[in-house]
């Protein structure tokens, strides 16, 4: 039985450049990096929910479709506010797909951007409860 998200993986060509972002942008910390003969691999958590992971794969010596297979369309982030989190990642010159918040299904907000490897990224606001 499923009790929890345990992580998202995330295909990407430059194993340095995409900690960079994960951690300096993002604020995600680095739990493990490391590799084998097929793969570079590193695991990033948010000090807030450690037990929820990304983990970035780069293929050195790719073996079958792995990489074509493992496509994620996008990962999503929770913040407190949209507008102030709009503001503090154009700061750090990240460039949205939209000029503004969309309204979710359950009536919060949220905006999307690309990562360093065009990977799908979300910033939701919940409902206000």
């Amino acid at each position: 039985m499923i009790s929890k998200m345990e992580h998202t993986a995330i295909i990407v060509s430059d194993m340095d450049r995409s900690i960079e972002f994960y951690s300096k942008i993002l604020g995600f910390n680095v739990r493990l990096r490391g590799d084998n003969a097929n793969r570079e691999m590193a695991f990033l958590y948010l000090a807030a929910q450690p037990d929820m992971e990304i983990e970035l794969i780069r293929d050195i010596n790719p073996v079958g479709e792995y990489a074509e297979s493992g496509i994620v369309n996008h990962l999503a982030f929770t913040v407190e506010d949209i507008t102030l989190a709009i503001h503090h990642f154009k700061e750090k010159g990240i460039h949205f797909t939209s000029e503004e918040p969309k309204p979710t299904l359950e009536g919060g907000r949220m905006i999307l951007f690309y990562g360093p490897d065009h990977e799908l990224l979300q910033l939701v606001e919940r409902v206000k409860s």
